[in-house]
């Protein structure tokens, strides 16, 4: 059993990497299969967000290594508000109004909607799991709520990518960038690829030299 937690807490000294294989392998085993959209990643990116939240805000008090960082005057409560007004407008226009002349990527984002991906599924049992784990083995973590967290600022960002690919790539060239096309896929879901590793590169440098964020 200590040998268990032992490497699990090597693991965890490395949870920004890790964090984002996974999210790379499952979201590549998705586009392999023909079951990734726009509304998947930004979808998924609103999740990861409202995870952190709640697990946050269930454990922060009980991990003492933990740092209240941005957003200090923000509750958790606000926060989730502010998720539920994120989420209307996600699923309204990436998962429906951007699609509306596509009923193969409605169907499909309905799937994502309802849970029924099974790379989507697993990625957010992952974030769900890793969070506690987070908390769990005490590890200095920083801790923060409101508008500009670092996951908030992928979801703001990750919007207004979105729209401008749905608006200026997928609707001038339906043919191309469908689910079943890996290599337009690939070229759809490849900005959001690297926006993630970009700001996570940036989280993994600062919790480097001010301990784990």
């Amino acid at each position: 059993m200590n040998q268990i937690r032992s490497m699990i807490n090597r693991h965890l000294k490395y949870y920004y990497q890790w964090d984002y294989l996974v999210f790379l392998l499952l979201t590549a085993l998705s586009v392999w299969s023909g079951k990734t959209t726009v509304f998947y990643i930004i979808y998924f990116f609103w999740w990861n967000e409202l995870i952190r939240i709640l697990m946050d805000g269930i454990f922060f008090r009980k991990n003492k290594n933990a740092v209240l960082g941005s957003g200090k005057n923000a509750s958790v409560f606000s926060s989730v508000i502010q998720m539920g007004i994120y989420f209307v407008f996600i699923v309204v226009f990436f998962g429906f109004m951007a699609n509306w002349n596509n009923q193969e990527l409605i169907l499909m984002n309905m799937s994502i909607l309802f849970f029924q991906n099974i790379y989507f599924n697993i990625n957010l049992v992952f974030v769900a799991i890793e969070r506690v784990l987070l908390h769990r083995s005490q590890r200095p973590i920083r801790v923060s709520f409101g508008t500009f967290t670092p996951n908030m600022i992928i979801l703001h960002i990750s919007i207004i990518v979105g729209a401008a690919l749905m608006f200026f790539v997928v609707r001038n060239f339906p043919e191309t960038f469908t689910p079943s096309n890996l290599w337009g896929s690939v070229i759809i879901i490849l900005p959001f690829l690297l926006l993630k590793a970009v700001i996570q590169s940036k989280l993994n440098l600062s919790g480097k030299q001010q301990g784990d964020s």
